[in-house]
């Protein structure tokens, strides 16, 4: 037998997103039944590659893996528009782990939440962004320059020393 599988949690998510109508212990004992080929209805019971396997195709028939990853790509590009360097998972997980924010670490955001977050993001986005000091006061844009304007200028002539007239 391969690894034993300790966490069902991607299991019961996928079970959740197919929303089924009726006993969802007696859906989790169907499908288990199923990948195993007829040889337990026991989750614990199942192997590394039938577990894989029923959860990959749950998740494709669901959707809930491709949805995730559009959530997550628009969040990361809204980020790295925010000045967030993307590449830099501490950084990402230390914007996502304030409170004020989402409060969690950015693999475990799920969809709706990613939704939620986003809001925020812009919100602070429009307000000002975010600063390298949390005590750096928000600096007003610089007001635009006047341009200098130049008054006509008076030449003034002495009539007695104009030659020709008499």
């Amino acid at each position: 037998m391969g690894r034993q599988i300790n966490n069902f949690g991607r299991f019961y998510l996928a079970i959740r997103a197919m929303n089924p109508i009726g006993d969802r212990d007696e859906v989790k004992r169907s499908l288990v039944w199923q990948y195993t080929n007829g040889r337990t209805d026991s989750l614990r019971e199942m192997t590394r590659e039938e577990y894989d396997r029923c959860c990959a195709e749950l998740e494709r028939l669901y959707g809930h893996r491709e949805e995730l990853r559009k959530e997550r790509s628009a969040t990361l590009k809204l980020m790295q528009r925010m000045g967030v360097d993307t590449t830099d998972w501490g950084r990402i997980n230390a914007l996502c782990q304030h409170t004020r924010i989402i409060g969690k670490e950015f693999a475990r955001i799920t969809a709706e939440e990613h939704r939620e977050l986003r809001v925020k993001l812009r919100i602070i986005e429009r307000k000002g962004g975010l600063r390298a000091n949390p005590g750096e006061a928000r600096k007003a844009p610089p007001a635009p320059r006047r341009k200098a304007v130049s008054k006509p200028k008076t030449i003034t002539f002495n009539i007695n020393n104009i030659t020709g007239i008499a």
